[in-house]
């Protein structure tokens, strides 16, 4: 399996366990919250489809409603098949979101990771970051070796070009180093306020208790009013 093939496939299984959809809500989603499948056909997903349903991950049901099933029949055409995910299939996507090798860390697939972190446990996002941030910051300084030796060779727009990609570089490393503070400020925090005197807590039920229960699970992205962060698919690797 390729890894292209093997990231779509974390993909979908990810969309999957929050609601069965049928091939064209996939694609739709995955070209509007995942962009890196934009260019993604129908030709590549109903095969990786077929794989999943023949591994036991994922069930095929025809639509539920009888009307759109009777109207597609007098229309001549097949019902849509909504895929569901298996029992088996949601294990698997859940021990997949616990890998934290080296692959998590490149630009695609960083960016699939990225999509399903509420999904994902705290120290796993911690290592998938840290493990980011290094392999971004490995990159940066080769460009900044290269274009100290080629510096002089080069022409005024093609320098501008180095300078463009090393920006952006380090803006998602800054990025980076702001979701990881975020996470461990996130972590300091539940752990803080598990050790607290009971008479300094919120009571329980009243929404500042919910927030305390439920800001240490989903950890810290860093909140700037207006502000935008990196596309973690940016041209990084260009």
């Amino acid at each position: 399996m390729s890894r292209r093939s093997g990231i779509l496939e974390f993909a979908v299984l990810g969309l999957l366990r929050e609601a069965p959809m049928h091939g064209y809500e996939l694609r739709k989603r995955l070209n509007t919250s995942l962009g890196i499948f934009r260019a993604f056909s129908y030709g590549t997903l109903y095969p990786c489809l077929k794989t999943l349903v023949a591994n036991g991950w994922l069930i095929e049901e025809p639509g539920s409603a009888p009307e759109d099933a009777l109207a597609a029949s007098l229309a001549g055409r097949r019902a849509k098949i909504v895929y569901r995910l298996t029992a088996e299939g949601k294990e698997h996507f859940e021990e997949l979101l616990s890998h934290t090798g080296p692959d998590s860390w490149e630009d695609e697939h960083f960016a699939a990771r990225f999509a399903f972190f509420g999904q994902t446990e705290r120290e796993v996002r911690m290592r998938v970051l840290e493990g980011r941030r290094s392999r971004l910051e490995e990159r940066l300084e080769k460009m900044r070796a290269s274009l100290a030796r080629t510096r002089e060779r080069l022409d005024d727009y093609t320098l501008e070009l180095q300078r463009h990609g090393m920006e952006s570089v380090e803006r998602e490393v800054r990025w980076l180093n702001e979701l990881i503070e975020s996470e461990r400020a996130g972590r300091d925090q539940r752990r803080t306020g598990s050790g607290a005197p009971k008479a300094d807590r919120a009571p329980e039920g009243s929404a500042d208790a919910q927030q305390d229960d439920t800001s240490g699970e989903t950890g810290g992205l860093p909140r700037h009013g207006g502000s935008t962060r990196p596309d973690p698919s940016d041209d990084t690797a260009k």
